[in-house]
């Protein structure tokens, strides 16, 4: 008998988010019809999965309840999401995506977007200057116009160096050259 921790689905889906959240979350398979198998019962309230590695739009994620119910409602094809407030998604292992303005894309080619989170609300990237771009870095608003327009961070929220009192500043800048 081996050890669940070492389960590979395991191990992929709690990859997908930060360790803080991850570490305790219920990690469960979902099916395209909405069913949920359990894999590992948790203790918080995050879900995470360990997706499909050999399908295009089925990455590893983790999920709070918000943002698991609106991914359900894009999953199951749903006119619009039915969260009630903001959800985070984290996709910490990167994903592929076939489109980056229709959600119910499943034909175009795959876009690979490297690691990054989501806060899934809508947001209306025109009214916040943002951009509606894939990106390897910074922020963008992908489904841009849709009713599952959200904010898609690239990176890891904790990456960078963390400020301590007494710590000074030292500020850097690089530049392109054409």
């Amino acid at each position: 008998m081996t050890d669940k921790a070492e389960d590979p689905k395991i191990r992929r889906a709690r990859l997908s988010g930060p360790s803080v959240v991850s570490k305790d979350a219920t990690v469960a398979e979902i099916a395209a019809d909405g069913s949920i198998t359990i894999l590992a019962k948790g203790t918080n309230e995050w879900v995470c999965t360990p997706g499909n590695e050999n399908k295009i739009g089925a990455p590893p994620m983790c999920m709070n309840p918000m943002g698991m119910q609106w991914m359900m409602d894009a999953m199951q094809g749903k006119p619009k999401p039915t969260n009630t407030a903001p959800g985070t998604v984290y996709m910490l292992c990167g994903a592929t995506q076939r489109s980056n303005t229709d959600p119910a894309d499943r034909t175009s080619p795959a876009i690979p977007i490297g690691p990054h989170w989501m806060i899934t609300w809508p947001f209306n990237a025109a009214a916040n200057g943002l951009p509606t771009t894939v990106r390897d870095k910074g922020a963008w608003v992908m489904f841009a116009g849709t009713p599952y327009e959200y904010l898609h961070v690239c990176g890891d929220p904790w990456e960078g160096n963390e400020f301590h009192e007494g710590d000074r500043a030292v500020w850097t800048m690089s530049y392109a050259h054409p």
